[in-house]
């Protein structure tokens, strides 16, 4: 009896904690669709074509306001990633400069082990440009941003190994803006001067314009000479994309170490277990 009390009370805790996260996401905002990613799964690589789009994207649009001050220049030519050649990242570096103490005038040309320089001499200055808001550094931001399940979502996360909750939020945000408040906006919404509306932000005034549009972008061709649209989902998908690389660069070498860990658990647990049977065949029990 008492054991079943517990088991009712444990169920019930579950089922509030749903609830109250349920609620939460609601007000916070809507819940974003699930991406088909490359990289998803026990087995998901990178797309090394779209992670060079994605970097695209980066540069061109993401990088004016925010940085990745953990992501050095010669990261880009690492096997898993954008994989650009030595040459490639040694003449992108060239093109920005990084700010040294011991460089003449406080500044020298960047080489491929500096990082990805800050759009913004200090976060005071990038407030002052932004309105008071400072724009998140994009190095972690897929992996520091997630979506809440309810239950019994979450539970099935574990066995298939979902983790890509901070890109299926970031493609949700760049394509969850509307011009004007939508007509299910939350009763008595009232959206500030120089606030934007968004389906997927907490709260849904969000202070970043529409960074993306329909035809914003040229991609540069790729290696496959495939031909990808460009438009706002292509864009976004594509950033997200990169944004998971920045966040964790060796996710594909740290995939194949866990396959072969667990394959050596499961042969190693049959060893014991033929060895437990040989010892002790000849012995009653």
């Amino acid at each position: 009896m008492f054991k079943n009390k517990i088991i009712i009370a444990a169920l019930a805790a579950v089922m509030g904690m749903s609830a109250a996260a349920s609620v939460q996401a609601a007000e916070g905002g809507a819940h974003p669709e699930r991406v088909n990613w490359s990289f998803a799964g026990i087995f998901g690589t990178y797309d090394q074509n779209q992670l060079q789009r994605g970097f695209q994207v980066f540069r061109e649009v993401c990088s004016s306001c925010h940085g990745a001050h953990l992501i050095a220049f010669r990261t880009l030519s690492e096997e898993g990633g954008p994989s650009f050649s030595e040459a490639q990242v040694k003449a992108l570096a060239a093109e920005y400069e990084v700010t040294d103490p011991t460089a003449e005038g406080g500044k020298r040309t960047a080489v491929p082990a500096d990082r990805w320089p800050s759009p913004f001499a200090s976060d005071q200055e990038a407030r002052d440009a932004m309105g008071g808001a400072l724009p998140p550094d994009f190095s972690v931001l897929a992996k520091a941003r997630g979506v809440s399940d309810p239950f019994p979502t979450w539970i099935f996360n574990y066995f298939t190994g979902y983790q890509e909750g901070g890109p299926d939020y970031i493609h949700a945000l760049l394509n969850g803006y509307h011009e004007e408040v939508p007509e299910n906006a939350p009763e008595g919404f009232e959206l500030a001067d120089g606030k934007y509306y968004n389906d997927y932000f907490p709260g849904h005034a969000i202070g970043m314009a529409p960074p993306l549009s329909d035809g914003a972008i040229t991609y540069t061709p790729g290696e496959d000479g495939v031909t990808v649209p460009e438009t706002l989902d292509q864009y976004s998908r594509d950033v997200s994309a990169f944004m998971m690389w920045m966040a964790e660069p060796h996710l594909v070498s740290r995939k194949q170490t866990g396959f072969v860990v667990l394959l050596f658990l499961v042969l190693f647990a049959g060893l014991m277990y033929a060895t437990k049977r040989k010892i002790w065949a000849g012995i009653e029990h």
